[in-house]
C-alpha cells in the first residue's frame, strides 16, 4: 500500500483503552486535534460498539476500532480453580463468592467481525494473536486497513505471513495488557525505540509504536526509529475526556504509588499496572488463563472501584504516568507533537 498507514494530519494515534478509559468523546477530541483514535472494541456487545461507531462517524473524523482475538486454548481447570480459592478471602471483604468454573468467551470476535465488514472503519487493530488469515482478508475486503499488534519480531513476522497491512509494535513499557501472542513469553526488558529498528530489520511492513510515550521526546524518539505514528495511551487516562473511574485517577495523581508492574493478577494475562498489594499478593500464583481469570476478577474490581479500594483496583498505567496531564485530550496531542494548529 502506498501513503501513511494512519490517515491523520499528526503522526499519533489515541490507544484502544478498554473497560472505559477510551469515550467517544476522547476518541473525537484526539480527532479533531489531528491524531487518530482507536475506538475499544474488547468487552463491548456488538450493538454498543455499533453505537460507538455510528456516534463517531456524525463527526465525520478517520477514527479505527481495535478487536481482542479470541483465546485458542483453554484455561488449565485444576490451577484455575485453585487461583479461584486463593483469591476467596479478597471477596469475602464484598460479600461475594468467587466461580471455580472457568468462563471462556470469544468477546462475540465472529459478530463484531461481520459488524466491521458491513460498516467499515478506517483502522482495525488486532491484539492478543492473529486470527485466520480469511478474517483479515474479509476486513481489507470491506476497504479496512488491518494492524496486527505485535511484541517480537518473530510474531511481526508471523503477521507478516497472515497478511496484515501493518503493525502496532508494542514495547513493554506499554501501560495495561501485553499484546503478547503467548501469554507465557517471558517479556524483555527492551525500549520501545528498539524494538521498532529490530521489527524494522526483519519485516518491511509499515509500524505505530507504543509503549513508554512519557512526552514529545518520547514520540520524537519513536519516529526516529522507523515509526510512522507513535500511539499514546497512558498520558490520555486523566485527560477531561477519559473515562477513567475516579478511584483510577486519584491513584494516578496522589502519592500512594510509586511504580508499575506487569502481573497476571487480574486477568490471567501479563498487564502493565500501577504495583499495588493485589498484584503483590496474588501475581506469583495467577495462572496464565484469560479471559477465565478476568472473569473470575471482575465483580471483585468492580466492587473495589466503586469502594475506592485502589488497593484491589486493576490500575493500568505504563511507566510514563507519572507525567500524565490533566488537560482536554486535544491539548494533550499537541503537547505531543509540537502542533500549534487549533
Amino acid at each position: 500500500m502506498t501513503g501513511p498507514i494512519l490517515p491523520s494530519r499528526l503522526p499519533i494515534a489515541a490507544a484502544p483503552m478498554a473497560g472505559g478509559p477510551t469515550t467517544t468523546a476522547l476518541a473525537a477530541a484526539v480527532a479533531e486535534a489531528g491524531g487518530f483514535p482507536f475506538l475499544a472494541g474488547g468487552y463491548k456487545t456488538p450493538e454498543a460498539l455499533a453505537a460507538e461507531i455510528g456516534e463517531l462517524r456524525a463527526g465525520g473524523l478517520p477514527f479505527g476500532v481495535n478487536l481482542f482475538v479470541p483465546a485458542a486454548d483453554p484455561a488449565d481447570e485444576a490451577a484455575f480453580r485453585t487461583y479461584a480459592r486463593h483469591l476467596q478471602p479478597e471477596a469475602d471483604r464484598y460479600g461475594l463468592t468467587l466461580s471455580e468454573r472457568p468462563v471462556a468467551d470469544d468477546d462475540s470476535w465472529s459478530q463484531k467481525l461481520a459488524l466491521l465488514a458491513r460498516d467499515p472503519v478506517d483502522v482495525v487493530s488486532l491484539t492478543f494473536g492473529l486470527p485466520a488469515p480469511s478474517d483479515i482478508a474479509a476486513l481489507q475486503g470491506a476497504g479496512t486497513t488491518v494492524l496486527a499488534s505485535v511484541t517480537t519480531p518473530a510474531e511481526a513476522l508471523q503477521a507478516r505471513v497472515a497478511g496484515v497491512d501493518g503493525l502496532v509494535v508494542q514495547g513493554p513499557q506499554a501501560g495495561g495488557h501485553s499484546a503478547t501472542f503467548d501469554p507465557n513469553h517471558r517479556i524483555d526488558p527492551v525500549s520501545t525505540a528498539d524494538l521498532v529498528k529490530a521489527v524494522r530489520a526483519a519485516v518491511s511492513l509499515p509500524i505505530i509504536a507504543a509503549g513508554g510515550v512519557d512526552g514529545p521526546g518520547a514520540v520524537q524518539t519513536l519516529l526516529e526509529a522507523g515509526a510512522e505514528a507513535a500511539v499514546v495511551g497512558t498520558l490520555l487516562l486523566l485527560a477531561d475526556e477519559a473515562g477513567t473511574s475516579p478511584t483510577h485517577r486519584a491513584a494516578l495523581t496522589g502519592g500512594s504509588f510509586s511504580e508499575t508492574v506487569l502481573t497476571r493478577a487480574f486477568t490471567g494475562r501479563p498487564a502493565r499496572a500501577l504495583r499495588n498489594g493485589f498484584a503483590d499478593r496474588h501475581g506469583p500464583y495467577a495462572p496464565s488463563a484469560y479471559p477465565a481469570v478476568h472473569h473470575l476478577t471482575r465483580e471483585l474490581r468492580q466492587a473495589a472501584g466503586k469502594a475506592g479500594d485502589a488497593d484491589t483496583l486493576h490500575l493500568w498505567a505504563g511507566t510514563g504516568w507519572r507525567n500524565a496531564p490533566k488537560l482536554p485530550a486535544g491539548q494533550i496531542i499537541r503537547w505531543l507533537t509540537g502542533s500549534t494548529d487549533q
